[in-house]
């Protein structure tokens, strides 16, 4: 599917005032021409053998088009049928890639979860590449990953749900029948919450506060914020910058 724009010389005004699209009407993805929608509808009208058969059936009983539903059941290896329903959703699908003279930038969607994803799960299997490197741990090491975080957190497997708390619960009690024994392990604890900081734009320089103005390659971002939305507080952010010193990685806030 695609989702295209329109020419420009029929919305001469785009770039003085801005893409202003009603999302309603105007990013509907389109799947195909009514041409291949004309070819289908052939042979279900006519039943002349058993796919027109089979693609009346489903449209009559299905309220998703049955282009996209013969497409969904090819790819599953099954007959559209014998789907009942689904959860689908559109998405950019250029790759990502290293670009610029120096090759130092990632052009890519999705950066605000995918890079701290990627970077949490390798620094957990770095930390755990040797039997060894567990011998000595009295605690777990754990990296939990949510899905929907930029519409809120608060859907059925977001942050904001209790998938974390259940989880955590479900560990602990495989080691003690304590019931104290989660609130303990929690307030014993360290969270770090990795989320992706904007950098100072140099062609938007002014959007940025004076003193308040991450800089590319300044080195991991201390982020604060005085509504309590993050998890940093006096504590956290001094542990998060002694690691950081032992570790000689620099930091900025």
């Amino acid at each position: 599917m695609r989702i295209p724009t329109l020419a420009i010389h029929l919305d001469r005004n785009v770039n003085s005032d801005g893409f202003k699209p009603n999302t309603q009407t105007h990013l509907v993805p389109l799947l195909a021409t009514a041409i291949k929608a004309e070819l289908n509808k052939t042979p279900a009208e006519g039943g002349e053998h058993d796919g027109g058969k089979k693609c009346a059936e489903t449209s009559s009983k299905s309220k998703h088009h049955p282009l996209l539903m013969e497409i969904i059941a090819n790819a599953l290896g099954c007959k559209p049928e014998e789907i009942c329903d689904f959860e689908l959703q559109a998405c950019d699908t250029q790759p990502s890639i290293l670009a610029g003279a120096a090759k130092e930038f990632i052009f890519s969607g999705r950066l605000d979860n995918l890079c701290m994803s990627f970077c949490s799960l390798k620094a957990l299997i770095d930390a755990t590449f040797s039997g060894s490197d567990l011998e000595e741990e009295s605690g777990i090491r754990m990296v939990a990953l949510f899905d929907h975080e930029e519409v809120g957190s608060n859907s059925a497997q977001g942050a904001g749900s209790p998938v974390m708390i259940d989880a955590m619960s479900h560990i602990t009690s495989c080691f003690s029948s304590d019931t104290k024994v989660l609130k303990k392990a929690i307030q014993k604890s360290l969270l770090v919450s990795a989320d992706m900081a904007h950098a100072l734009h140099p062609n938007f320089m002014d959007k940025h506060e004076e003193n308040h103005q991450p800089k590319m390659h300044g080195g991991l971002v201390i982020k604060h914020n005085a509504n309590q939305r993050y998890a940093t507080n006096a504590v956290t952010s001094f542990v998060f910058r002694e690691i950081a010193e032992k570790h000689n990685l620099p930091v900025q806030v």
